[in-house]
């Protein structure tokens, strides 16, 4: 009986740790509650990155970020990548931006998944000031 009893807290245990932030999630704007944006999270050498594969409010399907600088003046916003070279210190992902497209600004960010796994906590920082949003997981049937 303790070796069914040690089998299942193994099992429950493991399966806690496997959530992650990877994968596809929906934007959630912290002002209006309005889903925006979906958001693809992955790694890529070594680094953790994000990219916008999919704009909800399809009459700015085709906007362009005439706010951003640089290379990515003028390019369109669906597939823009705005989680820029976060990594992994313990519960939380930071050392990395975030960039807000619509606005024009680039924070500071850390990520984070609350105690329900299908909720990223996204924080974008400017010195000791923070915003916070929580994004929704995509469910891939």
């Amino acid at each position: 009986m303790i070796k069914h009893f040690l089998i299942l807290v193994f099992l429950v245990s493991f399966s806690g740790q496997a959530q992650d932030i990877f994968g596809k999630w929906k934007t959630i704007d912290d002002q209006t509650g309005e889903a925006k944006s979906i958001v693809e999270i992955y790694k890529r050498d070594g680094k953790v990155f994000g990219k916008i594969v999919s704009i909800l409010n399809p009459e700015v399907k085709d906007a362009l970020c005439l706010k951003c600088e640089g290379e990515d003046k003028n390019k369109p916003v669906l597939g823009f990548e705005l989680i820029k070279n976060m990594t992994k210190e313990g519960r939380y992902y930071k050392n990395g931006t975030i960039f807000d497209p619509e606005h024009g600004k680039k924070y500071k960010c850390r990520l984070m998944l609350t105690e329900n796994p299908d909720i990223l906590q996204v924080r974008g920082y400017i010195a000791f000031l923070y915003a916070s949003q929580y994004w929704q997981r995509v469910k891939e049937r």
